[in-house]
């Protein structure tokens, strides 16, 4: 195409952020492209699966009741596992299933594929199977994009390629990815019963569960998490690849161990697993998001922009990744010209809560890191725990003696106060 026929809008990434921006964009008229490498919108996504729908309420009030969601969250769970058993943390509430239900658990193909067919429905134009490889700049200014030998021209470029957005790279606005800015992700979906999974959860049948595991991962950095679907359960870990390299252990060993561990082989027995998928999660938060979001024509928005959180109890990405596109179309529509278009997206970031939150939790990396987190605390709950529940008619220690011999056996009171001190630090 020519830049005479250009589009208001191309959209590189038809994930959450870059559909989001792409409905808003197309319900108030505007012409809008989206390019997706994958065969479909959602084809080449995997996360562990959670929304929280607030988010996709911003794009359109009573959006989500449209949506294939899968569970509505009503149970909150911790688990700290021990090397042969576990303590788990359960919170019941009801008032996460209100009209409005707090958060659901999503399968991202069947979400990101319906989420773009409503974006085709107001408008916009999806373009499956094309990578791009290229952007235009003409006098310091992105006018377009280069997929092949095809040139594509917008008043604005919008990212939405994810955590190893090559476009950002090109754009001036990241650098290459390094070890620590991320984490390994890996999940599996495994089928059961409805009635199966409601049973082994205590679940009413719409209702779910959303339990965060830590002590999973061999000692190294990161943690696990498991959803319940309707007829499946996401299972999965996210930990640091430049700890599990100096160990030695590779990603298909620490997650089957995962896996077999007493606490969690219970859960997904007699499963069968129809999903099996790896890919980079960011793990720095507010540290490494780019020092700058854009520039003239051009905006980095979701995982793209390293819009995620992990405080080791919760994960977010997808709520993120959603304002950030509804904060893109906005200030799209209200920028007088291209030149204004990137401040105004940082003031509706800034106006819709994502850069203050995301702030709030920066020191959360400093906590995840602490080497004893991945094990050591763990297994030293359990065997608090374990001394507590045991009954074997000999006489037990007196408390206070039996806390001190637990604690010494697995970390030095000097360790302990270092790592309580950069955890009060920290938040």
């Amino acid at each position: 195409m020519g830049e005479e026929e250009k589009f208001d809008a191309i959209i590189i990434g038809a994930g959450p952020a870059g559909t989001a921006c792409a409905y808003i964009l197309a319900r108030e008229g505007k012409s809008v492209l989206v390019i997706e490498r994958g065969i479909s919108a959602g084809s080449k996504n995997l996360t562990g699966g959670r929304l929280y729908t607030y988010a996709l309420e911003l794009v359109e009030p009573g959006l989500h009741a449209e949506a294939p969601l899968e569970r509505k969250v009503v149970r909150e769970q911790i688990m700290m596992l021990g090397a042969n058993g576990a303590l788990t943390i359960d919170y019941l509430d009801y008032d996460f299933k209100q009209e409005v239900p707090q958060s659901y658990s999503i399968l991202r193909a069947p979400f990101d594929e319906w989420f773009a067919a409503k974006a085709e429905e107001q408008g916009a134009m999806v373009a499956p199977g094309i990578l791009v490889e290229d952007l235009i700049i003409r006098d310091n200014k992105v006018v377009g994009v280069k997929a092949g030998e095809d040139e594509m021209y917008a008043d604005v470029v919008i990212a939405a390629d994810g955590i190893n957005s090559f476009m950002a790279q090109k754009a001036g606005l990241r650098s290459d990815l390094t070890g620590h800015m991320v984490g390994v992700g890996v999940k599996e979906v495994i089928e059961l019963p409805p009635d199966v999974i409601q049973n082994r959860f205590n679940l009413a049948t719409d209702e779910g569960t959303a339990r965060m595991i830590i002590g999973c991962t061999e000692g190294i950095q990161g943690g696990g998490f498991l959803y319940t679907n309707k007829d499946s359960v996401s299972l999965g870990i996210v930990f640091s690849p430049e700890a599990a390299a100096k160990q030695g252990k590779s990603i298909h060993e620490i997650h089957q161990n995962f896996k077999m561990h007493p606490a969690i082989y219970p859960l997904i027995g007699d499963g069968n697993t129809v999903e099996y998928g790896a890919h980079l999660v960011p793990e720095s938060g507010w540290r490494d998001v780019p020092p700058k979001l854009y520039r003239d024509g051009f905006l980095v928005t979701g995982d793209a922009a390293g819009f995620c959180i992990n405080t080791g109890t919760i994960l977010r990405g997808i709520d993120l990744a959603i304002v950030s596109g509804v904060a893109a179309a906005r200030a799209v529509m209200k920028a007088a010209d291209s030149t204004a278009v990137g401040p105004a997206y940082v003031k509706e970031l800034e106006q819709l809560g994502l850069i203050p939150t995301m702030k709030m939790f920066a020191g959360w990396p400093d906590i995840v890191a602490i080497p004893r987190m991945a094990e050591t605390y763990p297994r030293l709950a359990n065997e608090v725990l374990r001394f507590m529940f045991t009954v074997d008619g000999h006489v037990p220690e007196k408390m206070p003696k039996a806390m001190r011999a637990i604690v010494k056996r697995h970390v030095s009171m000097s360790q302990l106060i270092s790592d309580g001190w950069k955890g009060v630090t920290s938040v």
